[in-house]
């Protein structure tokens, strides 16, 4: 009589140690991660994507100028759910820090004998004007957005921001994660200059001998938006997100950002992972010579939780952003 007895070590799926199962792991994901085939990472749709490296500054030159006291949380929050993604504000003459004119205020397609705007019924179906900060993007290409839009009122020159030549505005989540440098600052009429901003202010010299040159100006505690200067001639700059030690070690690693970002993980996780795990905003002023001069925090995101732009008029400071659906003010007097 023959008896046979059956091992478990036999078994293929009993030879394979833990070290051959990461392995294989391992494989399955970087196949995956290659190949997407449910398109889940943050760059599934952008098959050109390229991540280049930050040239910033060290970290031992971060600021470490704080504001304990969250200053900005004592702000008042106003128009909200009346307003769509504030990127910017002007003051007319007529305007006073109490009514602000705000750039998304009204829909444009040229001018009528009497120079007033006349909006298509067309433009008024599509651009119908919601406080979502998401009912804008699927239009935004036909209606427009104005980013940065500044007047010169003594030579009537206009002057507006590009972001990026490669990606439309609602792709700032690709911006941010790319750190590519297509931004342009442009002039119509006479000049058009480019600028690179990385975790810094610069300088670009319009005039005199050193047109057409650039230098540093500040090294900043945080990822810049828009730049405004008051009365004084000091500067005000709105910090879309403080800079981290996950996003100062993926700037310096391109190659390991890209596969990250490979990774079936959303943009907006990305994105929350790259500010710090929650939104929260930062004001920062410096003098003409470049010098610190005061930091307004709201680190918790309790009052005002994203910056684009701060503008400094009559002892206040008018915050507006593009993600936010109203706007905050802060009394510095």
């Amino acid at each position: 009589m023959h008896i046979c007895c059956y091992s478990p070590k036999s078994s293929a799926f009993a030879a394979v140690t833990p070290a051959g199962a990461f392995a294989s792991f391992f494989i399955l994901l970087a196949v995956y991660c290659a190949v997407d085939p449910f398109q889940h990472s943050a760059i599934s749709e952008f098959p050109d994507f390229q991540s280049i490296r930050i040239e910033a500054s060290p970290w031992s030159a971060l600021p470490v100028e704080t504001d304990r006291e969250n200053l900005l949380q004592k702000s008042e929050i106003r128009i909200l759910n009346q307003v769509q993604g504030p990127e910017s504000m002007a003051f007319t003459r007529r305007a006073t820090a109490r009514t602000p004119a705000s750039l998304m205020a009204g829909l444009y397609s040229g001018l009528g004998r009497s120079g007033t705007t006349l909006p298509t019924l067309r433009l008024i179906v599509l651009c119908n004007r919601k406080p979502s900060v998401l009912s804008y993007v699927k239009n935004e290409h036909i209606c427009g957005r104005p980013l940065g839009l500044r007047f010169d009122k003594k030579s009537g020159d206009l002057e507006r921001l590009l972001s990026s030549t490669k990606y439309r505005r609602w792709n700032f989540l690709q911006l941010i994660f790319s750190s590519e440098d297509s931004g342009r600052v442009l002039k119509i009429i006479r000049s058009l200059c480019s600028v690179s901003v990385r975790w810094r202010l610069i300088k670009y010299w319009l005039k005199g001998e050193k047109a057409g040159t650039w230098e540093p100006f500040a090294v900043l505690p945080g990822f810049p938006d828009n730049v405004r200067t008051n009365e004084k001639g000091e500067f005000w700059v709105a910090i879309h997100y403080r800079r981290s030690i996950y996003a100062h070690i993926l700037g310096l690693y391109p190659k390991l950002r890209h596969a990250w970002l490979k990774l079936p993980i959303s943009a907006k996780l990305h994105y929350l992972m790259q500010i710090g795990g929650r939104m929260h905003a930062a004001v920062v002023k410096y003098s003409e010579d470049g010098k610190l001069v005061q930091i307004l925090d709201d680190r918790q995101g309790k009052v005002v939780r994203a910056v684009s732009e701060v503008e400094e008029r009559e002892g206040k400071l008018w915050m507006g952003s593009v993600l936010m659906s109203s706007v905050a003010v802060y009394d510095v007097e």
